[in-house]
């Protein structure tokens, strides 16, 4: 009886452990599935503080993708400064925000994001301020963004959205995944 219990208890305790391995990869294949594909998108949130961005086409491209890693340049218009970098290890998924400059430097800005912190979805993964982040925030005078939350959703063959929560702010932007569009130039650095 004794035997038959503790083998119970691995085995759910495997199954528990399993889940959010599951839940995050079967995000990261959501993702990987649009791997070399573009899509438009669109600022969805109304706060006043997303006027510059509302007037502007988004374009997403799911550029680079591996087995750990998937890189997502954003372009703002004409900008080209942004790339979501997505990585996988065994602490979770990862989430950083790659800045750079027209002449490809890195702003003094970049590589902030998170690590999830909990399972997620199959298509939901929320990503708060590591540690890294908010000693950057901080030493850049950004105080405000220590509590950034950020959030992407993938319905697959529908939307992608992006999110960014924090006290006072809510920004959000999707993107079309059933209209891909002709791939974009390069990002800034690439």
């Amino acid at each position: 009886m004794r035997i038959l219990f503790t083998s119970m208890a691995v085995l759910v305790l495997a199954a528990c452990n399993a889940q959010p391995d599951d839940a995050q990869s079967k995000f990261f294949e959501n993702l990987s599935a649009h791997c070399g594909q573009s899509f438009a998108g669109h600022v969805i949130s109304t706060d006043p503080q997303d006027a510059d961005w509302a007037k502007e086409t988004l374009i997403m491209h799911v550029r680079d993708c591996s087995d750990t890693e998937i890189k997502i340049p954003l372009h703002v218009g004409e900008n080209r400064s942004r790339t979501w970098i997505i990585t996988r290890s065994e602490n979770g998924l990862t989430l950083k925000h790659d800045h750079r400059h027209e002449d490809g430097e890195p702003d003094a800005v970049t590589m902030y994001g998170g690590t999830t912190a909990t399972p997620g979805t199959n298509t939901r993964q929320d990503f708060p301020a590591d540690p890294f982040s908010k000693d950057l925030f901080i030493r850049e005078g950004l105080d405000v963004s220590v509590d950034n939350i950020w959030t992407i959703t993938v319905n697959p063959g529908q939307t992608f959205t992006y999110a960014l929560a924090r006290p006072n702010r809510d920004f959000r932007a999707e993107f079309d995944l059933t209209q891909p569009i002709d791939t974009p130039p390069p990002v800034w650095g690439y």
